[in-house]
C-alpha cells in the first residue's frame, strides 16, 4: 500500500505583475526586483484595489531606493554621523551636545548593525532595553535622535521606511515651578549686595533676569547698544547662539528694568561704556545663588526661577497671556504660559476676590 501523497502546502499565488496573494489568509504581497535584489513586503490588505494602489506606491518607494554599495553597506554610526553633519551649521552648542550624547548611546545598541538591516523589532527592543536605564527626558532625546537618523536615511534612499517611527514618546512628569517671592527676591539681592564684592555682578544678573523675563543666554548677550532710551525698548538677539526660537525680539522698558538699568549706567560715571559692552559681564550666577538660598533658609533657586519671578509679576498686573508670551520670547501666542502659570491666575484672582467684602 503506497503512502498518502503530502498535502501541498499553502503559497502564494500571482494574480498581477509584482502583486503576489496568499492562499490561505488572503492577504496580497508586494514582490518587486531592484538592483538585481527581491524585495517582498505585504500590503496588509485582502481588497483587491487597495492592494494595487499600494502596490504602486511601495514601487515608487522602491525607485527612490539607493542599493549602491556606498549606501547599502553603510554602518548605523556612519549613518548618523552623515545626519549629523547636516544638522551641524543650524544647532546651538547646547542642541549639539544633546545630540552627540544621544548617538553616542545609540551606537553602542546599533554600533555593528547594517543600517539598512535595522528594523522596527530592532528599535523596539532598544527602547525595551535602555528605557527603564534613563530618565523620560534623555530616553525621549535618544528617541527623538533615532527617528531623525532614519528620517534622513529615507529622503536618502538608504532605507524604505523609518523603523523607529513607531516608538511612542514616554510621558515626563511635569515638574513643580519654584518662584520665589517678592520677600524672597528682595532678600537674595540684599544678602547679595551685603557680601563681598565678588557677589555685587551675581546680584547684577539676578536683578536683570527678575525684571526683564529673559533666559540665562539672552541675559548674557545683552549690550548697551540693544537699548533704545528714546523708544523704550530693548532688543533681545541672543548673541551669537540666538534666542531659542532664532528670532531677536524687542521688549518695552519695564519700569524696574529701566531704573536698574540707569542704576548701573549712573556707576560708570562721566564716562560712558562702550556701546558694544556687556551690561552684566558675570555670566553665571549659580553659585552665588546656591551660598545665599542656603544661607537665608531659601528653596534652592536658579537662574530660570527668576523667570518664573517676571511672568508671576505679570501676572498679578493682570497682563493677559499673549501679551506676556510675546515678552519671553513663546510664539505659540500664550499657550505655554496659560499651561504653566495659569494656576498663578486662578489663585490671584481668588486673593482678589477677598477684597470684594
Amino acid at each position: 500500500m503506497s503512502n498518502p501523497k503530502k498535502a501541498r502546502q499553502p503559497g502564494f499565488l500571482k494574480v498581477g505583475e509584482c502583486l503576489y496573494r496568499h492562499e490561505t489568509s488572503g492577504t496580497y504581497y508586494a514582490l518587486v526586483k531592484s538592483n538585481g535584489k527581491q524585495i517582498r513586503r505585504s500590503l496588509k490588505t485582502q481588497d483587491l484595489p487597495l492592494a494595487k494602489r499600494r502596490l504602486r506606491e511601495f514601487r515608487e518607494k522602491i525607485g527612490r531606493l539607493d542599493l549602491t554599495d556606498g549606501k547599502s553597506k553603510l554602518l548605523f554610526p556612519e549613518l548618523a554621523e552623515k545626519w549629523r553633519a547636516t544638522l551641524a551649521p543650524h544647532l546651538k552648542p547646547s542642541s549639539t551636545l544633546r545630540r552627540d550624547s544621544s548617538i553616542i548611546q545609540l551606537n553602542r545598541f546599533f554600533g555593528q548593525q547594517l543600517a539598512r538591516t535595522v528594523t522596527r523589532t530592532l528599535c523596539e527592543d532598544w527602547a525595551q532595553t535602555r528605557s527603564p536605564q534613563i530618565a523620560a527626558s534623555t530616553f525621549n532625546n535618544e528617541r527623538d535622535t533615532l527617528i531623525a537618523i532614519f528620517e534622513y536615511a529615507r529622503r536618502e534612499g538608504i532605507v524604505l521606511d523609518n523603523p523607529a517611527e513607531v516608538l511612542p514618546r514616554r510621558k515626563q512628569p511635569k515638574p513643580a515651578i519654584l518662584i520665589p517671592t517678592r520677600e524672597q527676591y528682595e532678600g537674595l539681592l540684599k544678602t547679595m549686595r551685603g557680601m563681598d564684592i565678588r557677589y555685587w555682578a551675581a546680584a547684577d544678573l539676578v536683578e536683570l533676569l527678575a525684571t526683564s523675563g529673559m533666559r540665562k543666554g539672552e541675559a548674557n548677550a545683552l549690550h548697551w547698544e540693544d537699548i533704545d532710551w528714546n523708544r523704550g525698548a530693548f532688543t533681545v538677539t541672543g548673541g551669537e547662539g540666538g534666542t531659542k526660537n532664532h528670532e531677536a525680539r524687542i521688549v518695552p522698558l519695564f519700569p524696574a528694568l529701566e531704573a536698574f538699568l540707569r542704576r548701573r549706567l549712573a556707576e560708570y560715571g562721566d564716562t560712558l561704556p562702550a556701546p558694544e559692552s556687556v551690561i552684566v559681564p558675570v555670566k553665571d550666577a549659580k553659585k552665588a545663588l546656591e551660598t545665599v538660598c542656603q544661607h537665608n533658609g531659601y528653596p534652592h533657586f536658579t537662574h530660570h526661577c527668576l523667570r518664573h519671578f517676571f511672568v508671576s509679576n505679570a501676572i498679578e498686573k493682570n497682563v493677559d497671556f499673549k501679551t506676556i508670551a510675546a515678552w519671553v520670547g513663546h510664539k505659540d501666542g500664550g499657550v505655554l504660559v496659560a499651561k504653566t502659570y495659569g494656576h498663578l491666575r486662578d489663585t490671584h484672582s481668588f486673593e482678589m476676590a477677598k477684597r470684594m467684602a
